[in-house]
């Protein structure tokens, strides 16, 4: 059964896509000349990369309901950088993304569709509230929330129910954020929101009324005789060119 407390997240407002539009977005390939460099002009490409950037912005800010300047990083550019010298996959720092020019020429799969997936979760890393109490797997969690809604995950991401604990990070916590949304809808947006001041294990225990280590016990009960409520149908919004997957 589909379940009742669901987000749909609609083309925003032009009072909303204003000031997405006001932010500085830029796209730097640092590695030309290599074949990681080379892959990412043929097959990503600035523009591609810059519409993608505006589009997740758009999203993170539905997601976060914050439809106010007050709610809101006070962020005005946001500048990619593809980088021969980097060897991971992506780097947030400064309001800078950095992305490996190494992973994208070894990367065999659908690179432009892995890319726009890391896009969403380092931009959510630009955009979100962190705070240094908060356990690092939450924060992560949250991005990967992100890019879980933005459509873009890869195929190696866990099953829902996966994981060994709550806070394990990435798409673990992700997909459990994403029970807890179906159980009570805004609670990442409210997360984010508490995070701008601080953190307390205990925000899970007042939104939901339960301890986290209880909501987790039974997220993986509930996961393991397929008792998870089904989603439902997913549909497109288009911003700039670039279609995000809402669900």
């Amino acid at each position: 059964m589909a379940s009742n407390n669901l987000i749909f997240f609609l083309l925003p407002s032009l009072a909303l896509l204003q000031p997405i539009l006001a932010v500085e977005y830029t796209v730097t390939n640092n590695a030309r000349g290599t074949l990681g460099g080379t892959r990412f002009d043929n097959i990503i490409g600035a523009n591609y990369s810059r519409q993608t950037l505006v589009a997740a912005t758009t999203l993170i800010w539905n997601i976060f309901k914050q439809s106010t300047a007050a709610d809101r990083k006070y962020v005005q550019k946001i500048s990619l950088f593809i980088d021969k010298n980097f060897e991971g996959v992506a780097l947030t720092t400064n309001d800078e993304i950095h992305l490996g020019a190494n992973y994208i020429s070894s990367y065999s799969g659908d690179l432009k569709r892995e890319i726009t997936g890391v896009l969403y979760h380092e931009m959510t890393n630009i955009w979100q509230w962190g705070n240094s109490e908060a356990p690092g797997g939450l924060i992560e969690g949250i991005a990967d929330y992100v890019r879980l809604k933005s459509g873009y995950i890869p195929g190696h991401w866990v099953e829902p129910g996966g994981g060994n604990w709550w806070d394990e990070g990435y798409d673990v916590t992700a997909r459990f954020l994403d029970y807890l949304e179906g159980v009570r809808s805004g609670l990442v947006a409210e997360l984010n929101r508490r995070l701008r001041n601080g953190y307390s294990a205990d925000y899970f225990r007042q939104f939901l009324g339960k301890p986290v280590d209880e909501l987790w016990a039974e997220y993986k009960t509930k996961a393991k005789y397929g008792k998870l409520d089904k989603k439902c149908d997913s549909f497109e919004i288009e911003v700039n060119g670039v279609f995000a997957l809402q669900l």
